[in-house]
This record gives C-alpha cells, sequence and structure tokens, in this order.
C-alpha cells in the first residue's frame, strides 16, 4: 500500500511558516519522500500500518490548512500516468515481489 498525504498550509505569519516546517520535518522523519511539493508518500506494508501511521498524522497535524490522506495500493501507485515531465526517482517504484539491483 502506498499513503499519499497532500496538504496545503498557510504560510502569511512567522507561526504559520514554523508550522508549516515542523509538519513537513515530522513528515520525512516518519519516513515519507516527497513525491512534488505538498504532496509526500509511504509505502505501507498493510491497513494495521497505513492506521497507525494515519493517526500519527492526525496528532502532528497542523490546525490551520489541509491535510487529506490518500491510500492506494502498490498497482494502483505504479499505474500512475505521467502527461507532462519525466519519471525521475532514486527509489524502486514496481510492483515486482522481488526486485534484484
Amino acid at each position: 500500500m502506498r499513503m499519499m498525504v497532500m496538504f496545503d498550509l498557510p504560510v502569511v505569519t512567522l507561526s504559520d511558516r514554523r508550522e508549516y516546517r515542523k509538519f513537513r520535518k515530522f513528515l520525512i522523519k516518519t519516513g515519507f519522500v516527497m513525491q512534488q511539493e505538498s504532496i509526500y508518500t509511504k509505502l505501507c506494508l498493510n491497513a494495521s500500518m497505513s492506521d497507525s501511521v494515519e493517526e500519527l498524522i492526525r496528532v502532528n497535524a497542523p490546525k490551520k490548512g489541509l491535510v487529506q490522506l490518500l491510500t492506494v495500493t502498490e498497482k494502483q501507485y505504479a499505474s500512475m500516468k505521467y502527461i507532462t515531465g519525466k519519471f525521475a526517482s532514486e527509489y524502486v517504484t514496481t510492483t515486482d515481489r522481488l526486485v534484484v539491483l
């Protein structure tokens, strides 16, 4: 499973910017990888892990702004289509069970 966190947080005041940085650092420390600006993804092995990560995000999410979660299967994630730009990643993004590096 792949969990995606999408957020739109205010950065008007100094405290807003501090909350934004704190949340972003929390995501990175928790194992999320930036997919694109304000969209982070994390690989979850099963539904219980996904539920626990969701609870962590609920506890650490800023009070202002919008934070959304979407969990998709690895097969759905791998079938993502790129309309413009090109795919560039240093991470393995395949649905194969065995990957030989």
